[in-house]
Order: C-alpha cells, then sequence, then structure tokens
C-alpha cells in the first residue's frame, strides 16, 4: 500500500512492513518525521567494525541510528500514566520509547531478547490507545545477517534467540499492534 512512499533506493537497501497504512500515515501527517526516518536509514551502514565491537551495553549500531535521530530533534520520551479507579490512582507502567517525536515512536531493536518486541509493541498499542503515538517504528536487523555475523565468527554473539526479522513478524502477525512500520 503505502511502501510505495519509500524511495526506491532504500527498498532496494532494506526490508519493509507496514501496518495500517502507517507509510501513508507519516508521509502525510508527518512528513519531517518521515524525512528524518528516511534519511537515518539512507546515512546508515552496516561496518564490520561495529559489528565486531564486543557486547556489554549498547552496540555502535544503535547508538549511530539514536544519534542520528538526536540530531534532528528525536529524544528519548517515558511516559508516566495512572488510572483512577475510586479516588485511587493506579500507575500504568510504561517503557521509554528509544525516539520519540511528534507522535511518532521509533525503537532501534539490533541484539536484544526477543522479549524486547513484546515490550515495544504492548508499549506502542497502549500509547496509541491513549492518543499519545500515532505510529510506532521498529527498526531490526534481517534474519538473513546472521550468515554474515558468523562468517565474522560473531554468530554466538547475534544468535537466533536474539531480535531480528524472524522474531519481529509473528508477533507483529498476531494482531493487537498500533500503526507500525517495520525495517
Amino acid at each position: 500500500m503505502g511502501l510505495d512512499l519509500i524511495r526506491p533506493a532504500l527498498q532496494g537497501k532494506y526490508h519493509f512492513e507496514e501496518r495500517d497504512h502507517a507509510c501513508a500515515i507519516l508521509a502525510r501527517d508527518f512528513p519531517t518525521e518521515f524525512k528524518d526516518l528516511l534519511d537515518c536509514l539512507d546515512a546508515f551502514t552496516l561496518k564490520k567494525s561495529a559489528v565486531l565491537t564486543p557486547g556489554g551495553g549498547r552496540s555502535p549500531i544503535p547508538i549511530a541510528i539514536d544519534g542520528f535521530l538526536v540530531k534532528r530533534g528525536w529524544k528519548e520520551e517515558s511516559f508516566d500514566i495512572n488510572i483512577e479507579v475510586d479516588g485511587e490512582i493506579i500507575p500504568i507502567p510504561t517503557h521509554s520509547i528509544d525516539n520519540f517525536k511528534n507522535r511518532v515512536g521509533v525503537e532501534v531493536e539490533w541484539n536484544n531478547k526477543t522479549e524486547f518486541y513484546d515490550r515495544d509493541l504492548n508499549n506502542f498499542r497502549l500509547l496509541k490507545e491513549l492518543r499519545v503515538l500515532s505510529v510506532g517504528v521498529i527498526i531490526t536487523r534481517l534474519s538473513e545477517l546472521q550468515q554474515v555475523f558468523d562468517s565474522l565468527g560473531k554468530g554466538k554473539a547475534y544468535g537466533n534467540s536474539t531480535t531480528h526479522w524472524n522474531k519481529l513478524m509473528p508477533k507483529v502477525h498476531g494482531g493487537g499492534t498500533c500503526l507500525l512500520l517495520a525495517a
């Protein structure tokens, strides 16, 4: 549907999937944020040195993506949500979004535990229902990159139980998400 709104060069470089017309909404209602996302993906290059950097915190890959977006005015955002029942305040915990700007949220899941997808998708869904988020974006790695990691001797660090496309898509296909663009 709206995937044709993504630059052809990026369609050759990445794999995209959307739900509920996310690209059309981004392009029409959030053109600056859509351009930021496309420019970020266009500028990103997966470097061998970044793959070979030892773990233990955030890798250079999400740091580069987040850094690009921060320069465009995106920021990590937390939300303080409470509901009141019979005068009693009940906090509703949410996870902060890696990058947030003007009702668009971007999570970068490069090499985390797959449970992080559940957390992100649930967070996007809740914030969408509360009219705080309009579109959620998840940037993750294609599963086919495993062959590259294996050839570099980093296959165990980027194992099958970590975040990658084939782990994300069944969760997305399960439904219940908000407007979503996955790259």
